[in-house]
């Protein structure tokens, strides 16, 4: 699709550490940068007849080559420059086929150069360089050097002292590993600046058409640390070197290529047709972004774990809220990712420290899942440990019963239940049996049982989202116990117990006819049931439709979506009647439950609106104000998966 603005580009996107964007019109207006807005920067240059122009980054002392447009697709952002010698195009490929997970994890990224002269010239050359950002925060001095392959030459560099996962926390970039610059062209060469600490490659090209082809690959050494044990990329599983992950990335990029050409063309196709062409650009500007912003591994038993970082707010890892919006497109594309959220999770809460009736937040913080660090006791972390913005936190799921690590005040009791069910039991609807959810039956059965006793109507706590604070008497907290108690009796069934599920069901469709009585406000519901002048989008009612267990009459739907309609702002529907703020997934989420085109443009259109326009040049933003377009929080995190729920739920409609 070709664009005329958007928010921030992706362009090298591998994780939540290699992650760079360009958060401008034009490549070459400024650098390149981190999602978190550090530079990151790669430079680009290109001499004919003579004359050195900049496409990208660094314009300072050159003149530019004009950029003529930029076209960004699912997989690939593209760019054009033209003068009146040439023309040049550079394409960002990601193949993130999400039916391969190898393809996921290895972290090589397709960089192809073509140029095309328009009158005679004489020899040319293309600069591509790499800055020491790329590698670390703090570089002192670098090491590597170029080598040759018997397939493909390369450029490597690094931190001279190497101390990998040497920190944890939110706005931070990578502090070590080693990046590549590879190809198997003749017309490329390689260089490394020990002074500039920075590496190039050098494209050579003639009077007539040429084209190069480059592989950005970055081997972090370690990727995170999983329960005690320092666990590698997943694509390791499969590459004994990242050379040879860069071998397989050359041999194959051909083929990929046209599969991600495909692939994109098919995601234009339905999200085109499904409401139009804002929703295909939402689509394109979530897809990367959500994928990049979690890291794959495998654990001991060589399951697939998927872990998420809590991007721009604090660090977390493998966070079940931001888990839970995320999912629509990893049910739409291959549920083992949903199930790698998913495992960490079971097994923290299945730890001796983890003493609650209630499912966890999250498992640590990037890149360190170790143990819960939301909601610790504030006297308990204030006198014994002091965390900053690096610290590595204790390893928590090591603690035995009793020590008092973690308080209620900060947790996220409902929230967490309802979520963790509802991803399960929609893993199982799609695999369409409940293997998947066998082995955890028991503390599923212990959130459900909580949600039962104290999801009708929750106490003052803390939701998803948690920045609007405490809240009690939460309407739509209750809709998410209630589907909860929902989903554990649909997984009852799955494994064959259809007592419990008789059980489960009535209660939580019990629950639903007495919430449509104490929710009602007129021509809407109510964001609490004690406050009649209040309201907020129900996101969470998207799974009644999803499951097709109709707990909810029509009524609920018809008037909700109309009257989140009437509340359009310039850019979006507000979360509720307290602030002018949004989120961009609860909004999609809500257009899923509206019964024509019309109207699901009509929420749709504004989120678009936003990413062409906002002043915040940032990676697609889920958190933003609904007047001025300004972001509030929350940059390039997994939870814009949830883009993707409207194509979910027409996929599964009855």
């Amino acid at each position: 699709m070709r664009i005329t603005r958007m928010a921030s580009v992706p362009l090298i996107v591998q994780d939540p550490y290699i992650s760079i964007w360009s958060s401008h019109d034009n490549l070459y207006d400024g650098a390149t940068t981190h999602w978190c807005g550090k530079k990151q920067k790669l430079n680009g240059y290109i001499n004919v007849n003579g004359v050195t122009y900049c496409f990208m980054g660094d314009k300072e002392y050159y003149p530019v080559i004009e950029q003529s447009y930029v076209e960004v697709s699912a997989t690939k952002t593209t760019y054009q420059f033209e003068n009146d010698l040439v023309s040049l195009q550079i394409d960002f490929c990601s193949p993130f086929l999400l039916e391969e997970p190898l393809l996921i994890s290895r972290p090589c990224t397709y960089i192809d150069f073509k140029v095309v002269p328009k009158k005679e010239i004489g020899p040319g050359t293309i600069w591509f360089t790499v800055s020491k950002d790329i590698v670390g925060m703090d570089v002192d001095s670098i090491c590597g050097g170029v080598y040759s392959s018997k397939t493909f030459n390369y450029v490597v560099f690094g931190k001279s002292t190497q101390t990998p996962l040497n920190h944890s926390g939110d706005n931070l970039t990578i502090d070590w590993g080693n990046c590549y610059l590879a190809s198997d062209d003749d017309n490329v060469e390689f260089a490394i600046d020990y002074d500039k600490k920075q590496i190039s490659s050098i494209i050579k090209f003639g009077h007539t058409a040429a084209k190069a082809n480059l592989i950005f690959a970055y081997d972090d050494l370690a990727a995170v640390n999983y329960f005690g044990d320092f666990k590698k990329a997943y694509w390791t599983t499969v590459y004994p070197s990242i050379l040879e992950a860069v071998k397989a990335a050359i041999e194959e990029r051909d083929k990929l290529l046209e599969r991600c050409r495909l692939f994109d063309r098919e995601i234009e196709e339905e999200t085109a047709g499904l409401i139009g062409t804002e929703y295909s650009f939402l689509c394109i500007a979530a897809y990367r972004q959500s994928i990049a912003a979690h890291k794959l591994i495998a654990d001991n038993e060589g399951n697939l774990i998927f872990l998420s970082k809590e991007n721009n707010s604090n660090g977390c890892i493998g966070t079940v809220d931001v888990s839970y919006p995320s999912v629509p497109l990893y049910l739409l594309k291959n549920t083992d990712y949903v199930k790698g959220m998913l495992r960490p999770v079971f097994k923290f809460a299945e730890s001796k420290v983890w003493e609650f009736d209630f499912a966890p937040h999250d498992v640590g913080r990037y890149p360190y899942a170790v143990g819960q660090v939301y909601g610790l006791n504030s006297e308990h972390a204030d006198k014994s440990y002091k965390y900053d913005d690096r610290s590595v936190f204790p390893f928590f799921y090591m603690f035995p019963r009793g020590t008092g690590i973690y308080g209620l005040e900060n947790q996220m009791p409902v929230e967490e239940c309802g979520n963790m069910i509802i991803m399960t039991a929609a893993v199982c609807q799609v695999d369409g049996n409940g293997d998947f959810a066998r082995p955890y039956m028991e503390l599923l059965e212990k959130w459900a049982a909580y949600l039962v006793q104290y999801g009708e109507d929750p106490g003052e706590q803390l939701c998803t989202d948690d920045f609007a604070g405490h809240l009690s008497h939460n309407t739509n907290l209750s809709v998410k116990a209630i589907l909860g108690i929902e989903a554990y009796a649909l997984l009852c069934r799955k494994c064959c117990d259809e007592d419990k599920y008789v059980k489960y069901h009535t209660t939580a469709k019990a629950m639903a006819k007495s919430w449509e009585k104490r929710a009602a406000a007129g021509d809407h519901t109510k964001l609490t049931f004690d406050n009649d002048d209040s309201w907020s989008l129900k996101y969470n009612l998207v799974w009644d439709v999803f499951f097709h267990t109709n707990l909810f009459s029509e009524d609920v739907y018809e008037k909700e979506t109309a009257y989140y309609i009437s509340k359009n702002g310039s850019y979006g529907v507000p979360l509720d009647s307290r602030e002018m703020y949004t989120k961009s997934d609860w909004i999609l989420w809500c257009a899923s439950l509206c019964k024509n085109q019309k109207q699901m443009t009509e929420l749709v259109s504004p989120v678009a609106k936003y990413v062409r326009e906002t002043s915040s040049r940032v990676p697609f933003s889920d958190w933003y104000d609904t007047e001025t377009g300004v972001y509030t929080a929350f940059i390039a995190r997994s939870v814009q998966g949830g883009i993707f729920m409207p194509l979910l739920i027409d996929k599964y409609k009855a």
